[in-house]
């Protein structure tokens, strides 16, 4: 059967088709991210302000993903950009110290209350392997266990687990099950030098945790000798002082990333100062450096980042996307499509199905949240090709009025294709 859907795609982004081509030359599958791919191609952007994109043949969307949560204040926000074009003009990177990044490192102390020390790098990743490394050495231990379909980042120890497989270094047990998490602790605690989670799922679907599963994990990871790493790369967007403030828990070791970058590329480890003390040069026992880390620009966008991101901020983007949620489940229904939402703060994830599966590695309805995707590009809405959305905190009540409408008419286009061709919109009259 055509898919009118698809063949609109292709008609209205042949600019992009063409880039795509090009870069396939120089790139293998034509990028660096896989993040950034979807069949049949991806959209090539050409500038983003605010809630909006703009691909190279001239289309607008309203962006719902925000960089999977990192552009928590939206696209070139001004203060950031402000800020930036400031240090540019005054450097951008020297072998030695800078003031921003000692204020930055302050402001993560003073709103995660586990958090005395912070130590940066430039990815989520490197945080991950940062803080692995801080559990190795401290414990002399060389494996890891995470919640299978978690997600720390592309180190082979976590990617392993992100796709539900275990590793020689990886042990996995499933997620808001603590007694799986004690019985592998309880068998092979040993071996086991850290163990990582997210408070929240992020690439796994937005399920959050459940805070006496958290706090038992803890407690059994202590009993075994190894540390509690609470990676908060994503989830620090959802209270001031992140899920650990918000569930009453204090990990070892945080990691961050994402919105602490302002838009530029950052990672950060933090914890106790004890644990910390590795990297001392007085009395160093892990040699870590990175060109970049902690570069002053990105040190700089940070600052505005996190001090913008105010209690009243992240309270208004999560009734905004308590209200998207609800209209979404409304449109579905009006034209017969299953829907389930996971929804947590300010981010929420879409399933064409009656329930939500563990994880949005195991669907279902792949194809289904497929033709929606190029579905909702085709009316000008941009989110992730797993259903995922984030939103930023210069959306308002009259975008995300925009944002239902546009969703109405791709939604109104998938139920269409599944009745075989597509549907004309029901009348006022036909609504229920």
């Amino acid at each position: 059967m055509t898919s009118p859907v698809l063949e609109r795609y292709l008609e209205r982004t042949q600019k992009s088709a063409a880039a795509h081509s090009k870069a396939q030359a120089v790139m293998p599958g034509g990028n660096s991210r896989q993040a950034g791919y979807w069949a049949p191609y991806p959209l090539t952007i050409e500038r983003a302000q605010g809630t909006s994109l703009w691909d190279l043949d001239g289309h607008r969307y309203l962006d719902l993903i925000n960089n999977y949560t990192a552009m928590v204040h939206g696209h070139a926000y001004p203060p950031i950009v402000e800020a930036v074009e400031r240090q540019i003009r005054q450097g951008t990177g020297w072998a030695a110290g800078n003031p921003a990044q000692t204020r930055l490192a302050g402001q993560i102390a003073e709103r995660v209350p586990s958090v005395e020390q912070v130590r940066f790098t430039n990815s989520g990743t490197e945080a991950g392997a940062l803080a692995f490394t801080i559990a190795r050495v401290v414990t002399g231990r060389q494996r890891l266990l995470m919640a299978r379909y978690g997600y720390h980042g592309s180190l082979l120890e976590f990617e392993c687990g992100s796709f539900g497989r275990e590793g020689p270094a990886t042990y996995l047990a499933r997620f808001n099950d603590l007694a799986d998490f004690e019985a592998v602790l309880a068998e092979h605690g040993n071996e086991i030098a850290a163990v990582f989670l997210e408070p929240v799922l992020g690439s796994g679907g937005v399920i959050p945790a459940a805070p006496a599963f958290l706090r038992g994990v803890k407690a059994a990871a202590h009993k075994a000798g190894a540390l509690f790493v609470l990676d908060e790369v994503l989830t620090l967007r959802f209270a001031p002082g992140g899920c650990q403030a918000a569930f009453d828990i204090s990990p070892d070791l945080t990691m961050f990333g994402k919105l602490i970058g302002g838009g530029f590329p950052v990672g950060a480890v933090g914890g106790r100062a004890e644990l910390l003390r590795i990297f001392d040069p007085a009395e160093m026992k892990v040699f870590h450096t990175g060109t970049f880390n902690a570069n002053p620009v990105t040190m700089a966008a940070g600052e505005i980042s996190l001090g913008d991101l105010t209690p009243e901020r992240i309270a208004r983007m999560e009734t905004l996307c308590l209200r998207l949620k609800e209209g979404l489940a409304r449109a579905a229904g009006k034209y017969g499509l299953p829907l389930s939402v996971n929804h947590f703060g300010s981010c929420l994830n879409l399933y064409f199905s009656q329930t939500a599966p563990e994880s949005s590695i195991v669907r279902e309805d792949a194809e289904l949240v497929g033709r929606f995707h190029l579905a909702a590009m085709n009316h000008g809405l941009f989110i992730a090709p797993r259903g995922m959305i984030a939103l930023s905190t210069v959306y308002s009540d009259a975008l995300i009025t925009e944002v239902l409408e546009r969703a109405d008419d791709a939604l109104c286009d998938v139920a269409g294709e599944l009745g075989g061709t597509l549907w004309k919109r029901p009348t006022a009259d036909a609504i229920p």
